[in-house]
Formats: structure tokens, C-alpha cells, sequence
């Protein structure tokens, strides 16, 4: 059989680019109209509409590449998450809201439980074992990505059909319609064995991005500095909330709109990472990265130090409190206030402390300016001060020469 010629490719992309948008067009009236989600599904739709910047971004990436793997791997998490939203749009209306309307719609909520692995699988395995020219990192590499692929495809259709209840179907204890009844022991067994090689692959690739950026040089290095700059951010932001979410359950503090917008932040986030690759790859401003990293830097550890703050002051605050009252209004309202008076001079000096770690450089060229400008005030010799200047100029911008010249 002949491949496809690039015209070809750049139509099978858009194809399956709408995938998601129609799947999502198809379940948002049936997602509203189900009576077990309630507020849940505006949460739910976030998601859905912030999944679609991978194929979003794999589309953009064919049209001008359309034989770039890392393209094809952003439209296939983009089909699998659209495929598995319309599973369950159809399995929910075909039991719950009008039950034995479709033909079917047990099969489907079965094949739907496991649509989450390779959704999730491709973006922790492939896409950044493969990225950023789609190939490994090495032959080496070769093991880890068969183990990825095999552990994948296992843990799917295991879980597909192990006969047991379904835990993500849309009817609470129903029991699996396809379940492999002679086979629930082997099945079984390949589950314990496989589902803990998901994360252990996730781990093997990102060990693989790794030993790339250690190789990498030049516009590679700048390609993964994207994806690891925007990693990052995901990660802290789900350890944010993660603590949060242990403070709230563990003491007297309150649920309040802040850990609300840290919760959403958290699970839009997700955005970041096509839009990191997509940048990197397309080649938009893909130098000021180092720009990006530093501001990461900053606000990461200021958004830390201020949500510490933050939930010390109401903890603290509310213990005060408790005698007095029971309500939180007063705690919340004077930490917010303290945080926001603590915002300016907290960025400044973590500024100044990421720019003398890491950003030496810089700072040692900031501190020579401070310095000549001290000078200057007290300096009268126009020899001295031209002296001066250019021994500033080299210090600071270091170029390749120098000439003052002066007006007479």
C-alpha cells in the first residue's frame, strides 16, 4: 500500500482534530441534563474544552509538518479523550437518561473505563520520550518505549474486561457486560503485574527527556526548556494543591474561594504543556525561554511563600477566633489583606535572590552599574569618568570593543 503524500496526512490531521470538538458539542447537553453530575459538570467542561489544545496544537504543528511524530502524538491524546467523552455521553443517555434508548449502551459504558489509559498514557510515555524531533532518545531507548506501549495496551483491555463493577460507568455496582468470566484470574493477575508499570513507564520516559537535555545543544536545548519550564509549573501547582487540600481536611481551616481558584489553576494547567511543545516546535519565540524560566521562578516561589502566609494567618487567626465566633470572614479577610500588602516587597526580594542565584551574571552587572553611578556623583576628571565608563561597559554588556566619543 502506497503512504500517504503530505496532503493526505495534513487531512487525516484535520479529521481527527474534530474528533474532540464534535465529542464535546455531542455530550455538553446530555453532561447538563445527567442528574448525578450537578455543579460538577461546569468542572467537567473546563477539562474537556482544556483538552483540546493538544489536538489543537497537533493540527497547527502537521499543517506545517505533517510527517512530525510529536504532531501525531498531540492528535492521538486529543482522539482518545475524544472517542472516551463520546463513549460516556453515550452510555449515560442509554442508561440513566432514557434508559434502553441505545442499542448497546452497557458495551459502551465497559469500553469506556478503560479510554482513560491511553489519554493519559500517551502524554506521560510517547510524547516525551519522542519529543522534540519524534525519535528516542537513543536505541537504547528502544526497551522503554515497547515496555510503554505493551503496558498501555494491556492495562486498556484488562480493565475493559475484567469482570467486576464498573467503577467509572454511569450506573453505580453495574457489573461489567463483557467481563471475561473463565478468564477473571488471568486478567487479574495482568492487572497487578501492569498497572504499576504506567507509572514506572512515565518515569522511564521522563528519565529519557532528561538524558537528552544533558545531550541536548543549541535549538534542542531550547526546545526542551519549554516542555521542562512548563512541566514544572504543572507539577507545582498540583503540589500546591495537594497540601491544600491535606490542610483543609486535617485542621479547623475552612474551605474559601482561594483554594477554589488554586484547584482550578491546577487542573487548567494541563493547557500548558501543548502550548509549551507547540512554541518549541513552530519555533515562537523559542529564545525567550530563559525569560520565562526566570519569571516562573519568581512567581512559583512567591505564589508559595504567599500561600504559606496566607493559610499560617488564617489557621492562626481562626484559632484566635474561635472563642469569639465561628465564622471565618474575619480570618480570611485579614490574611487576604496582610497577603496583599505583602506582595511587592516579597517579589522584590525573591527577585533579587533568584537573580543572584541563578541569574549571576545579570546581577553582578546591575551591582557595577549601582556602583559607577555612586562614582559618577563625586567624580569631576572627564578622563577618569570616560576611564570609568568603559571599564563599566565591559563589565556589564562585555562587547567585543569599545569607543566613547565626546562632544567638544
Amino acid at each position: 500500500m502506497r503512504p500517504l503524500s503530505d496532503t493526505g496526512m495534513r487531512r487525516l490531521a484535520w479529521v481527527m482534530w474534530w474528533v474532540m470538538p464534535v465529542s464535546f458539542a455531542v455530550s455538553l447537553p446530555v453532561m447538563y441534563a445527567d442528574p448525578r453530575t450537578g455543579s460538577w459538570s461546569n468542572a467537567q467542561a473546563a477539562f474537556d474544552v482544556m483538552l483540546m489544545a493538544f489536538p489543537l496544537v497537533g493540527l497547527l504543528i502537521l499543517r506545517r509538518q505533517p510527517r512530525n511524530a510529536v504532531g501525531w502524538l498531540l492528535e492521538g491524546v486529543g482522539l482518545a479523550w475524544g472517542v472516551g467523552g463520546f463513549f460516556d455521553t453515550y452510555a449515560i443517555y442509554g442508561l440513566v437518561i432514557v434508559p434502553g434508548s441505545l442499542p448497546g449502551a452497557g458495551i459502551v459504558a465497559a469500553l469506556t473505563e478503560g479510554m482513560w489509559v491511553p489519554g493519559i498514557g500517551l502524554m506521560g510515555t510517547f510524547l516525551i520520550l519522542l519529543y522534540p524531533d519524534g525519535h528516542l532518545p537513543s536505541p537504547r531507548w528502544r526497551p522503554v518505549a515497547w515496555l510503554s506501549a505493551i503496558t498501555l495496551v494491556v492495562v486498556m483491555l484488562v480493565i475493559d474486561f475484567l469482570p467486576s463493577k464498573m467503577q467509572e460507568g454511569p450506573v453505580p455496582d453495574m457489573t461489567n457486560p463483557i467481563g471475561w468470566e473463565a478468564g477473571e484470574g488471568v486478567l487479574t493477575v495482568l492487572l497487578i503485574v501492569f498497572l504499576p508499570l504506567v507509572p514506572i513507564s512515565i518515569l522511564a520516559c521522563a528519565a529519557g527527556l532528561v538524558t537528552r537535555f544533558r545531550r541536548a545543544r543549541g535549538v534542542e536545548r531550547q526546545q526542551l526548556k519549554w516542555l521542562a519550564t512548563a512541566g514544572a509549573v504543572v507539577a507545582f501547582l498540583y503540589l500546591l494543591t495537594m497540601v491544600s487540600v491535606l490542610l483543609i481536611k486535617s485542621t479547623a481551616l475552612t474551605q474559601t474561594p482561594v483554594f477554589d481558584v488554586l484547584q482550578n489553576a491546577a487542573l487548567l494547567s494541563f493547557v500548558l504543556l501543548p502550548v509549551a511543545i507547540g512554541m518549541a516546535i513552530l519555533r515562537h519565540g523559542l529564545y525567550e525561554i530563559d525569560v520565562v524560566i526566570k519569571r516562573t521562578l519568581v512567581y512559583a516561589v512567591l505564589t508559595a511563600t504567599l500561600l504559606g502566609i496566607y493559610l499560617g494567618s488564617v489557621l492562626l487567626l481562626q484559632l484566635l477566633l474561635s472563642p469569639l465566633t465561628e465564622e471565618s470572614d474575619f480570618a480570611v479577610a485579614g490574611s487576604t489583606l496582610a497577603v496583599a500588602a505583602l506582595f511587592g516587597p516579597v517579589r522584590r526580594r525573591i527577585q533579587l535572590t533568584v537573580d543572584r542565584r541563578f541569574y549571576r551574571s545579570k546581577y553582578d552587572a546591575a551591582r557595577t552599574v549601582d556602583e559607577f553611578t555612586a562614582r559618577l556623583r563625586h567624580q569631576v576628571d572627564l578622563d577618569a569618568v570616560g576611564a570609568d565608563l568603559r571599564g563599566v561597559v565591559h563589565a556589564s554588556v562585555q562587547p567585543a570593543y569599545v569607543t566613547l566619543w565626546i562632544r567638544p
